[in-house]
């Protein structure tokens, strides 16, 4: 992968944003790989990300947000640069359903996924042999009405130990306090099948196949403290028909989750995703 910088921006949009932009990386003779542009003109926003070659600006990335400040500061932006030399360190929650961790896993021990991931914490211990194959930590923290705030209490230290850039809920099936999404906004990825909320509860694709459903599908996003309705990542749906049985719908269902979860995931750890309000910019 080449090295790069990613600067991304969000700013209310008026004349001047790419122009100022460019010249300043031009003076600094600053090679652009990438350039992705949005104006909402429903919010009067403009969102912007740009890959730089990092050998092309003469400096590090500490000099660089110094340089760009006053830039930031006239165009009252939301900004910031990341290296794609430094991976950015997730940590996967889970309970006992492993096709969303194994999928992962497989992406990033195959390579695939630029990221570094640092541990895998578990309210229950079914899934520790696959992920200490390969060579990563399993924490196995219990949780249950009685013991609620002292577990995630524990998991929150467990995020500051490993110095968590994002957290993927790989069908970890407990809801997070309140407080510690308030902490962790936009660093927590979760995904749910998209019956949601018709088919809520319990059996959902026991419940869709008893209305003949033909789309099923899944959604990745952002937790809040709103249960499933933080900010959208990705999205899919795959065709169903009246011979698929419940088994069917539960095998397409689970293909259909984790190539959502890893695409959104991946659109997160290469700073393709902007949020603003409820709604995300997702730059190709």
């Amino acid at each position: 992968m080449e090295h790069t910088y990613r600067l991304v921006i969000s700013c209310p949009d008026r004349t001047g944003i790419v122009a100022k932009v460019s010249n300043f990386l031009s003076t600094y003779n600053g090679w652009i790989t990438e350039a992705s542009h949005h104006s909402d003109t429903q919010t009067g926003w403009f969102f912007m990300r740009h890959e730089i070659k990092a050998e092309s600006i003469p400096f590090g990335l500490d000099q660089f947000r110094a340089a760009f400040e006053p830039i930031a500061r006239e165009f009252n932006m939301n900004w910031h640069i990341a290296d794609s030399a430094q991976p950015k360190r997730v940590v996967l929650m889970c309970s006992k359903e492993s096709h969303c961790l194994a999928d992962l896993l497989h992406r990033w021990h195959s390579k695939d996924m630029n990221a570094e991931i640092v541990a895998v914490i578990s309210n229950h211990d079914d899934l520790r042999r696959m992920v200490e194959w390969h060579e990563i930590p399993y924490h196995h923290v219990p949780v249950s009405r009685e013991n609620k705030a002292e577990a995630f209490a524990h998991i929150e230290e467990l995020f500051q130990q490993y110095e968590t850039d994002v957290v993927v809920l790989a069908r970890y099936m407990q809801i997070l306090p309140a407080e510690l999404c308030a902490k962790y906004a936009g660093k927590v990825i979760n995904i749910h099948h998209s019956f949601l909320p018709s088919f809520a509860g319990a059996r959902p694709y026991h419940q869709a196949y008893s209305r003949g459903v033909k789309l099923i599908g899944a959604t990745c996003h952002y937790v809040t403290q709103d249960l499933d309705e933080g900010p959208i990542i990705e999205q899919d749906v795959i065709r169903i028909s009246h011979s698929d049985s419940i088994e069917d719908m539960v095998r397409l269902g689970k293909d259909v989750e984790k190539n959502v979860l890893a695409r959104g995931l991946r659109s997160h750890i290469e700073d393709r995703v902007i949020t603003y309000e409820n709604k995300t910019v997702v730059f190709d």
